[in-house]
């Protein structure tokens, strides 16, 4: 290894369906096991698959119509709260070797850690470092991991991502040189991390399709076609990351947001998908309240049923832009070549979700705050004026922009202070109710409807089963 700094990136294997099958008593490596929800469609898609499955062909985020009949397999219905109780049991046994400033939990299954100073301490190699790291959490949650080692944070995500898969040990490890033998040359260009269908299909116009045929674009071009994205890709093709473990702790973003955005579970009307907005922006100004914070401008993404929602900008509610800030518009069914990719965090457009037809937009609001009262009203508005009232609707996305501390609120003169206060009072009031006995505790009417999806929503997480 280079000198310099050591990173260890480590990901746990099939992490749901190991999870599922260490607490069925089945071997995670052999046990044929899908984590789907049963009470779905066969269109449902399974959020993840064992090794075994994976062995047949399968991609690790198929849906279950494409499991070949004749297959024998455990269904588990996906459980979140287990599987975060099982990752944070997890983290905890890689504190007892590294101190948490060194550590940047990436995602639920996968931790960026700076070996450096661990392996004289240790004395011992990144491998080793490693291997102790992996035994430590299959002896004790029966879990195998896998791990890339790498000088800079990117070389241990690639030598994991692409690497270790060809590797006995499961361990891959990149210096500069096995980099620029190996990766640079590497193709498809989308194994690369943080490099998608997009900017592969960008590259492919230049003729390139692959990291080295970056490092021999021109940056002028490069920076022509990504803007400032181009620095990351540049820095990438040649296997450079400044950023360090440190950094992304100290880290602070210029501005905040909050969002929500849910998959309707079939083809929603007009009136009926207005009934889920008003629950969605109910409970996100809850969030407003409850973390003490303002918003400058609200967002709404509404998008419909592909093939059958299409149309132009000339479609009903399209293309509309108004003096307030608020930017709108359709994208019909021509907005993708009907190439899809796999990442392996499911199947989707090569467009991303501009290859569905949408409507939807941002407006700026004339004051900062978290009142229902004022942000209701206006999310109505917006997807009145920009949603289609004849065409199915399945997804449904809502957001509020320049977040800040309540002490940041508009103050006005010229409205009900004491009616304000009443309404601030009512919303802590809720918060204490939801909090104490749950958030189906206190619903509005609107929640009791057929298809409305509140009551559902608030006993999960991330839109599965908790």
């Amino acid at each position: 290894m280079a000198e310099g700094r050591t990173y260890v990136c480590i990901d746990l294997k099939s992490f749901y369906a190991s999870v599922e099958c260490v607490d069925r008593g089945l071997d995670p490596l052999t046990a044929n096991l899908v984590v789907a929800d049963p009470d779905r469609t066969e269109k449902t898609i399974c959020l993840a698959i064992s090794p075994s499955m994976k062995a047949l062909g399968l991609p690790g985020r198929c849906r279950v119509f494409e499991i070949p009949e004749g297959v024998r397999y455990v269904m588990a219905r996906p459980r979140m709260r287990r599987y975060m109780e099982v990752s944070a049991d997890i983290y905890s046994i890689y504190l007892r070797y590294v101190s948490p400033e060194d550590i940047h939990a990436y995602s639920i299954d996968e931790c960026f850690i700076d070996a450096t100073p661990y392996l004289s301490l240790y004395r011992m190699g990144p491998k080793e470092f490693a291997v102790m790291l992996m035994d430590a959490v299959l002896a004790e949650t029966g879990v195998c991991a896998t791990a890339g080692i790498g000088p800079n944070l990117f070389l241990a995500k690639v030598a994991l991502d692409i690497t270790a898969k060809h590797a006995e040990d499961h361990i891959g490890c990149l210096d500069q040189a096995e980099f620029e033998r190996s990766i640079q040359t590497h193709r498809p260009i989308t194994d690369i991390w943080n490099i998608g269908p997009g900017i592969a299909k960008r590259l492919a116009k230049y003729g390139v399709r692959d990291l080295r045929g970056v490092c021999e674009m021109s940056e002028a071009v490069l920076y022509r076609e990504f803007g400032v994205n181009a620095e990351y890709l540049i820095d990438h093709a040649h296997g450079e990351e400044p950023c360090t473990i440190a950094d992304i702790h100290a880290y602070e973003p210029s501005a905040h947001s909050l969002g929500n955005g849910q998959v309707l579970p079939c083809d929603y009307s007009f009136d009926e998908a207005r009934d889920v907005l008003k629950e969605m922006v109910d409970q996100l100004v809850l969030d407003l309240v409850e973390k003490g914070l303002v918003a400058g401008s609200i967002s709404l993404y509404v998008g419909y049923a592909k093939g059958r929602g299409g149309g132009g900008a000339g479609a009903q509610g399209g293309g509309i832009a108004g003096d307030d800030g608020c930017v709108g518009g359709v994208a019909g069914d021509d907005g993708t070549d009907g190439e899809y990719f796999d990442g392996g965090h499911g199947r989707r457009p090569a467009s991303g979700r501009r290859a569905f037809p949408h409507t939807g937009g941002t407006r700026r609001q004339p004051d900062r705050t978290n009142l229902c009262s004022r942000l209701m009203p206006r999310f109505l508005d917006l997807f009145d004026e920009t949603t289609r009232k004849d065409a199915p609707i399945r997804r449904i996305n809502v957001g509020f922009g320049g977040v800040l501390p309540e002490e940041f609120a508009t103050m006005d003169l010229f409205v009900d202070a004491e009616a304000e206060a009443e309404e601030r009072r009512l919303q802590q009031a809720v918060l204490a109710v939801k909090g104490r006995f749950g958030k189906n505790a206190l619903l509005r009417g609107t929640s009791l409807k057929e298809k409305a999806t509140a009551r559902e929503r608030n006993e999960q997480i991330g839109g599965h089963h908790a």
